[in-house]
């Protein structure tokens, strides 16, 4: 992994606010939280997650693309200069912004680009290299994936897709836990920031033991950070 001069962080335990739902809990692992309360808070995910990416297929196509460009803009800012540095992104599905542009400035700055490859289920996705016009095949959900000879790396920066995102800048995603697991086997964690619509701001995601919160999220308004207090 190029260097970022950041030194390694750990992750937060308990992650975001949890502690604040269950003032017992400690950063214990799954077997010791109780079954029913992660039931219902999965049963009230799956709901969310619907409502929510509805809520962003209902924002027009002319104007996605251009808050997909804003994003973009923001996130160049944020990220300052990429020579030397691996960002990771991803291919947008589902009305997902879209980041090629992005990743395209990265590429010409100096940047290396990758995109994340699901594996298998329940496993860390596997980050490879991809650069503007390299040819990508389909991999797991008809997502572009670059093909089993581009190079695996480790990013400095990943980029993830938020379907919601709460005031401590937990991440609620597809619920496949495919970042989580994967950021939590990086030997070191890089930078991880989230990107959505401001459609998808919640109260809370009700975060678990598991989930990583994000450094901060982007959206067409700008950056959000963690609320003070809410780690």
């Amino acid at each position: 992994m190029s260097g970022r001069g950041d030194a390694p962080r750990g992750f937060a335990s308990p992650p975001c606010f949890l502690h604040e739902l269950d003032p017992d809990h400690n950063g214990a692992p799954a077997d010791e939280i109780d079954p029913q309360q992660a039931r219902d808070v999965e049963r009230w995910r799956k709901a969310e997650r619907a409502r929510l990416i509805a809520s962003r297929l209902a924002i027009p196509v002319n104007l996605r693309a251009s808050y997909s460009e804003r994003i973009g803009d923001s996130l160049a800012d944020l990220l300052g200069p990429v020579e030397g540095l691996t960002i990771s992104a991803y291919w947008p599905i589902r009305g997902e912004p879209n980041l090629r542009r992005f990743l395209e400035g990265v590429a010409a700055r100096g940047g290396a680009c990758a995109l994340p490859v699901v594996i298998a289920p329940r496993q860390p996705v596997e980050f490879r290299a991809w650069s503007p016009g390299d040819r990508l095949v389909r991999g797991v959900w008809d997502i572009p994936v670059p093909g089993d000879d581009a190079p695996v790396v480790l990013p400095d920066v990943v980029i993830a897709p938020v379907v919601g995102f709460d005031r401590a800048c937990c991440r609620l995603g597809f619920g496949g836990g495919f970042y989580d697991r994967t950021l939590a086997a990086f030997p070191s964690r890089p930078r991880f920031l989230g990107v959505g619509y401001s459609v998808a701001a919640i109260p809370t995601i009700f975060p678990q033991w598991h989930d990583i919160p994000l450094d901060a999220v982007i959206t067409e308004h700008g950056v959000v950070e963690p609320e003070a207090g809410r780690d």
